[in-house]
């Protein structure tokens, strides 16, 4: 009886089990790595190559009888990658069930998965039933296994199991991955501890830091190492081969992923050199008369409110920055009804880069929203930098940096043509796109990490009357008693007092206390056989790591978070580290550096290695600027609430009570 002649069943199980022709693109493809189950064991041996299969894709799986029967790198790993952690663990007892829950994602039909769950080695007769893939019989060792009939109580026996075999191996994956660092002993299922993460404080995190050096927690399946010593933080600021900033889940999506503040090796080091000429002296010159013009309305703003009691000036604080910001970046090229709609826009950018957040972006998520005021933004930045190139190329002086950056590129070009190298700082030429996403980030830091800054400044102060007095007593100084004169380079380079309060004011309160990093590199599993096979095949999908110390090595993938706060406050660097105490950074009365200020590696604000901040001058000068000017023509009063010695954690951290105060106009002084 010919093929054609067999009932249309019988017909259906013969097609089954005649695999097809395979593609000639996979005939070299050895069949090395295999998982034979035997008496409940698991046994992983050899592949020779991974890559055909990963390259050829799609339609390299034409030969296959049908989509359910067609290997994918993906399940394939997959399937490596959950053996290889239950060999480790000795859960061998879990691995078809896993299988089983595999078969769901891979084929999108519940009825092969059910089949699956119930395969059996014996089994012969043939059934009506849908038939296990190919692939996977051949892994577990039988061909064309007969299933039985589903019914209801197969369907949800099946899934308890599957349901169950995956919480269980979520545990096990967080246990093998945790190894011995202080943490939970075992994750909430799903969600891990998302709910702390719900309303975020230092507290909470600061409970974290003191588990040890390093500690572990999972939120949503991320793992998440946090590194609280200060030599380890260091570590990871400055290993770029083993770990990338990824800021948080959303980053990418919000900020763009070509964005420069993502990008490691050679391509950084080319925007830095960019960047550099951004931030020199001459630059820095231009931007003061900007900065005081803006701040100067302000503080005639909330000299005139009419709140006897006062308001919160957390948003009017970061408004100030915003509009100093965009002014600074952008000069005039902005319209101000854009500048205003960037400004309050912007504030959904900052809502969306929480640690923990909804990460994608549907309609009416932060994501979603932030993104939307991403690309508004972005038009505008293009539109300045556009325009700046055409006003730079026609001579003019550069009034802002985008200007300043427009004309160090012109200045390259033509010195490359004339054979000076003096002048070659920059190695490449801008887009406008390029020149718009680095004012994106440049933004950001700005309104929400400066901000952040200034109102603590501005709390600390007002708490401290003392020294808020030795502060106008130098700006008294270096102005000549006038208090309307504009502020030059050489004056705050006077400001040492001043300079020294800023310093301790972003020592005791870091606007960021911690930077999110993603490990990269391999790991070595001398003790393992199976995983460091694992670790060694050409996979994407291998088992890398980041060796932080001698007996941890940190999985790829983590998010693993060098703590800036702890090494801020380290007790044996710095003397009573919860006090507010600017002379610890002033010289000794014979000149030396203080203890402080030689403690150069705990200090941390700005950062450590590649990532550093560059703006770090521009922060300063800002903040000198500001303060300076404040305490010479207003007075404040802090309206202290329970809340006010509170952080409310978001990318940065804010009094959380918005810092409530009420400001009136300080006389002029008296000149002879």
């Amino acid at each position: 009886m010919t093929e054609t002649q067999l009932p249309s069943q019988e017909r259906s199980m013969a097609s089954r089990r005649a695999p097809a022709e395979a593609p000639p693109a996979l005939a070299e493809v050895s069949l090395q790595y295999v998982i034979q189950f035997r008496a409940g064991d698991a046994v992983l041996a050899g592949r020779d190559s991974w890559e055909p299969l990963l390259e050829h894709g799609p339609a390299a799986r034409r030969g296959y009888a049908s989509a359910a029967e067609t290997p994918t790198s993906l399940l394939e790993c997959a399937i490596l990658t959950a053996s290889c952690v239950l060999e480790v663990l000795g859960r061998r007892v879990l691995v078809l069930a896993f299988l089983t829950s595999l078969i769901i994602t891979h084929t999108g039909s519940a009825e092969t998965a059910m089949d699956a769950a119930y395969l059996s080695p014996n089994a012969s007769a043939p059934s009506p039933a849908v038939g296990v893939p190919t692939f996977l019989a051949s892994i577990l060792g039988f061909q064309g296994a007969a299933l039985p009939e589903l019914t209801s109580h197969t369907l949800l026996s099946s899934s308890l199991v599957i349901i169950a075999s995956l919480l269980f191996l979520e545990q096990a994956v967080y246990r093998y991955k945790k190894g011995h660092l202080p943490g939970p002993s075992w994750t909430i299922p799903i969600i891990g501890r998302f709910a702390d993460s719900l309303n975020p404080t230092l507290e909470n995190y600061m409970k974290g830091w003191n588990l040890g050096d390093l500690s572990a927690v999972s939120v949503f399946n991320i793992f998440i190492v946090q590194a609280a010593k200060n030599e380890y933080a260091r570590k990871i600021f400055n290993s770029p081969a083993y770990a990338e900033p990824c800021l948080v889940a959303s980053a990418k999506k919000v900020l763009d992923p070509n964005n420069w503040v993502f990008l490691n090796g050679k391509v950084h080091v080319d925007y830095r050199k960019g960047l550099n000429v951004l931030f020199t002296r001459r630059a820095l010159s231009t931007y003061l008369p900007i900065q005081e013009k803006i701040y100067r309305k302000y503080f005639v703003q909330w000299m005139n409110d009419p709140a006897p009691e006062g308001r919160e000036y957390m948003m009017p604080m970061r408004d100030l920055n915003m509009e100093t910001s965009l002014r600074v970046f952008c000069g005039n090229y902005i319209p101000d009804a854009a500048a205003q709609d960037i400004s309050d826009k912007y504030w959904l950018i900052t809502l969306a880069l929480e640690l923990v957040n909804f990460p994608f972006a549907f309609p009416g998520t932060k994501v979603y929203n932030a993104i939307k005021a991403r690309k508004i933004a972005i038009k505008w930045f293009e539109h300045a930098s556009a325009q700046s190139k055409i006003r730079m190329a026609a001579g003019e002086e550069p009034e802002c940096l985008v200007d300043h950056w427009t004309k160090a590129m012109i200045e390259a070009r033509e010195a490359a043509k004339d054979g000076d190298e003096s002048h070659k700082v920059l190695t490449r030429e801008f887009s406008d796109n390029e020149i718009a996403l680095v004012v994106l980030s440049f933004l950001f830091a700005s309104q929400d990490a400066m901000t952040s800054s200034v109102v603590y400044l501005f709390q600390l102060l007002a708490d401290h009357p003392e020294i808020l007095e030795k502060v106008r007593e130098e700006q008294y100084r270096v102005r000549n008693g006038d208090v309307n004169t504009p502020v030059t380079l050489e004056m705050l380079d006077q400001m040492t007092y001043t300079r020294a309060t800023i310093k301790e004011a972003l020592r005791l309160a870091p606007p960021v206390i911690m930077v999110p990093y993603l490990t990269l590199k391999r790991a070595s599993f001398s003790g393992c056989p199976i995983a460091q096979r694992l670790a060694d095949a050409p996979l994407r999908f291998a088992l890398p790591a980041f060796p932080i110390t001698p007996d941890y090595t940190v999985p790829k993938g983590t998010m693993l978070i060098p703590s800036i706060y702890p090494s801020l406050h380290d007790p044996e660097v710095y003397a009573d580290p919860n006090a507010f105490i600017p002379e610890r950074w002033l010289p000794t009365p014979s000149g030396e550096p203080s203890d402080a200020e030689k403690a150069t590696k705990n200090y941390l604000v700005f950062g450590s290695g590649p990532h550093n901040c560059i703006g770090k001058e521009y922060s300063i000068l800002h903040m000198t600027s500001v303060i300076g000017t404040a305490s010479v023509t207003m007075d404040w009063e802090h309206k202290i609430t329970p809340d006010s010695n509170k952080v409310q954690v978001f990318a940065t951290i804010f009094p959380k009570d918005g810092f409530i105060a009420k400001f009136t106009r300080r006389p002029a002084p008296v000149t002879a």
